[in-house]
């Protein structure tokens, strides 16, 4: 379960197939969006507790739970587009995928452009209500201090506090958990050396910046083999 990279679009890919999951993420970054993967509805729900996403890309043949079941309960939480990808290639089964909720269908193996040009459409159909909400969310509160996600703006009492990139990154995905773990592998830019102590030390800067005792972080704690968490006032 990893997140990569963060620009506009969201898009969470869900396969039980690593090499699929690993290539598709990529290609996907390369060309401009940020990427979650998850190798199981389960694991897809998980990442639903802590981002919003702008598409599904999901694999009907998986473990456990299909990709025709979830996409079933997704169509009663969201009406974000749900792309499908499976290797079986009969009219019966894209039917079938098309009438669980899907807007789109591309059966296995596919040419990365081809999966490029339908993210495309299916991204520009989305409702306005959609992109109205997600940009109502864009301050977040914690004590004296305010984060404008839209702007990658920090302020302590209405006074700008600099950030870098990577610290702005490392907010934002705070920020937009609402108060949820972050897994530290979910705030790596580069797509989560866990074992890395990169995430610790971006943290730590944050901390300095916003923590009047870093060594005892009121808004920014770590949850012991679990993440990070910022307690926020929303």
């Amino acid at each position: 379960m990893t997140l990569i990279s963060d620009t506009t679009s969201h898009i969470i890919i869900i396969d039980d197939d690593a090499r699929i999951l690993s290539l598709t993420g990529r290609f996907l970054q390369k060309n401009g969006f940020r990427v979650s993967t998850a190798t199981s509805a389960g694991q897809a729900r998980e990442l639903m507790t802590l981002f919003q996403f702008d598409l599904f890309i999901v694999d009907v043949m998986m473990p456990e739970e299909d990709g025709i079941s979830f996409t079933k309960s997704l169509r009663g939480l969201t009406q974000t587009p749900v792309l499908m990808l499976t290797a079986l290639s009969e009219v019966d089964d894209r039917i079938e995928g098309l009438q669980s909720g899907a807007d789109d269908y591309l059966a296995k193996p596919f040419d990365p452009r081809e999966l490029l040009l339908r993210i495309k459409n299916l991204l520009k159909r989305m409702p306005d209500h959609e992109e109205e909400i997600l940009e109502k969310l864009e301050l977040i509160k914690f004590g004296e201090y305010s984060y404008y996600l839209n702007q990658k703006l920090l302020t302590q009492n209405e006074e700008n506090i600099a950030l870098t990139d990577t610290e702005h990154y490392a907010l934002s995905a705070l920020s937009k958990a609402f108060g949820h773990v972050v897994p530290r592998e979910f705030l790596s830019t580069e797509g989560a050396d866990v074992s890395g102590r990169a995430v610790d030390v971006l943290i730590n800067r944050l901390r300095k910046k916003i923590e009047k005792d870093p060594a005892n972080p009121r808004y920014i704690q770590t949850i012991r083999g679990k993440g990070y968490l910022l307690k926020c006032d929303l």
